[in-house]
């Protein structure tokens, strides 16, 4: 299943995920700081999405209040209730 999330709040503009059920097989995030995304979206495929959510969920940048690794947990929250529901 392939989900877009629309990033709210940060640089990455935008989040493309493809799971298998609850394991994650891809991330690509547009826009944002090239090198850490490309590494966060390295380090996450294969992993369970509940654990990724665990890790990111709440993470902030600077002064904002979220973070792309944050805006990864909440697309990937709401990638799983939409694979549920197909």
């Amino acid at each position: 299943m392939s989900y877009v999330y629309q990033t709210q709040g940060t640089c990455s503009k935008q989040i493309t995920i493809e799971l298998d059920d609850n394991i994650i097989k891809k991330v690509e995030f547009l826009g944002g700081c090239n090198g850490n995304l490309n590494g966060i979206s390295s380090l996450v495929v294969g992993m369970p999405i509940e654990q990724v959510i665990e890790r990111f969920a709440g993470t902030t940048c600077g002064p904002r209040s979220t973070s792309c690794p944050d805006q990864l947990a909440i697309a990937l929250k709401e990638a799983y209730e939409a694979s549920k529901t197909k």
